[in-house]
């Protein structure tokens, strides 16, 4: 038997089965950064982007996203979300936009993956409806900041 989870015992990609596996609640929040100038944090917060109100259209993507992760990493299990939101906090100090994903599910296996990809989603949206007045709008410190459920239990990042 390989040790790696994905692999088999000749090194072909399986994706793992978790049909053994109890059923539990679980939850994971992510949480990542976009860095916009001076110029484009305010037009954002105007709601004056030339693609329109930014925040909003970035929460739907980030829904979908998540809604779509096993379409999108490979050997990633499909699962029965039950909730996710996309949350923004805007840091007028430095022109960020922090974004915060919140996925649950009922299942045999974590929903880390969804949340994950929603904060990115979201941010990539983000850039997107940016990008027409600045190119160098930077996303950055994507992770996962809590997690609940399944055998290991609670993990909450430092």
């Amino acid at each position: 038997m390989s040790e790696f989870s994905h692999l088999d015992a000749d090194g072909n990609a399986v994706m793992v089965d978790v049909s053994a596996k109890k059923d539990t609640i679980r939850t994971a929040i992510a949480k990542g950064k976009v860095l916009l100038n001076r110029e484009t944090f305010e037009l954002l917060q105007k709601k004056a982007l030339p693609k329109g109100d930014v925040l909003n259209t970035a929460k739907i993507a980030g829904i979908m996203g998540a809604k779509e992760t096993h379409r999108l990493i490979p050997l990633c299990h499909p699962l029965a979300i039950s909730y996710v939101d996309v949350r923004f906090n805007i840091d007028e100090k430095n022109y960020t936009v922090e974004i915060e994903a919140e996925a649950r599910t009922t299942g045999k296996t974590g929903i880390e993956m969804e949340a994950l990809i929603a904060v990115q989603i979201a941010a990539a949206t983000i850039y997107d409806m940016c990008k027409a007045v600045q190119k160098d709008v930077v996303i950055t410190d994507c992770r996962l900041v809590y997690k609940e459920g399944g055998k290991s239990g609670i993990f909450k990042a430092d």
